[in-house]
């Protein structure tokens, strides 16, 4: 959503693809009882300047800036959006939605969200330390017996994908975060022994850290200056 939604506001897409990118992924989406498309018309006649990514874990609330409430709901969801206005800002925090025996979409509860965070990293930071946090992962694995690992480069991409309009290297950071996010997934799925599992564990905190900086920070690269954007 932030993705498609900053391309669509910096004019590289139009509504009907932002919604279907983003329904595409959850199905049917609201916020609040509002359908997706009329959401994100309103929010555009309010003013709405750009959307900004959070993806927060325990004890690091990336993304987040307050208040409690919205804070609480983001990192229990593990990721939120925040829609930038002049006078004030909107967390949206996305829940599955089940209705009846068949229905599964996606709701979003809207919360006022604090100040935009300016300490995030730029893609290039990002990109740096990604590439330090998965030598040391691959080290640190390297030491523990165990099933084979899986190899980034054997893995399609899930997710990841950003809109038209973002800068190449954005594109290539967010594809290597996505890849190495089933990684991290796949590697806590993977059998091993207590004493394993805490190596890994160690080894993997790190390398998760840098792929939610690194997605972030993808996702508002189309927001600040870039030398490699056309």
């Amino acid at each position: 959503m932030v993705a498609w939604g900053n391309a669509w506001l910096a004019g590289h897409v139009g509504l009907d693809e932002v919604a279907d990118r983003v329904e595409s992924a959850g199905g049917p989406t609201v916020v609040g009882d509002v359908p997706l498309r009329r959401h994100l018309v309103d929010l555009r006649g309010d003013r709405l300047s750009e959307f900004r990514l959070a993806l927060p874990a325990p004890g690091d609330p990336l993304g987040l800036s307050g208040p409690p409430e919205f804070n609480a709901a983001a990192v229990e969801a593990r990721q939120a959006v925040i829609a930038v206005l002049p006078e004030r800002r909107l967390g949206l925090v996305p829940f599955v939605d089940r209705r009846g025996s068949s229905y599964v979409g996606v709701r979003m509860s809207a919360h006022e969200a604090g100040p935009v965070r300016h300490d995030l990293p730029s893609v290039a930071e990002a990109d740096r330390e990604l590439t330090d946090a998965m030598r040391d992962a691959t080290e640190a694995l390297a030491g523990v017996d165990g099933p084979a690992p899986v190899r980034p480069d054997r893995l399609g991409a899930r997710g990841g994908e950003l809109a038209p309009g973002y800068p190449a290297r954005a594109h290539r950071v967010a594809a290597l975060a996505a890849r190495l996010a089933t990684v991290v997934q796949l590697a806590g799925e993977r059998g091993l022994t207590s004493g394993q599992v805490t190596a890994r564990d160690a080894a993997l905190r790190d390398l998760d850290r840098a792929i939610r900086r690194a997605l972030v920070a993808c996702c508002h690269a189309i927001l600040e200056p870039s030398p490699d954007r056309p």
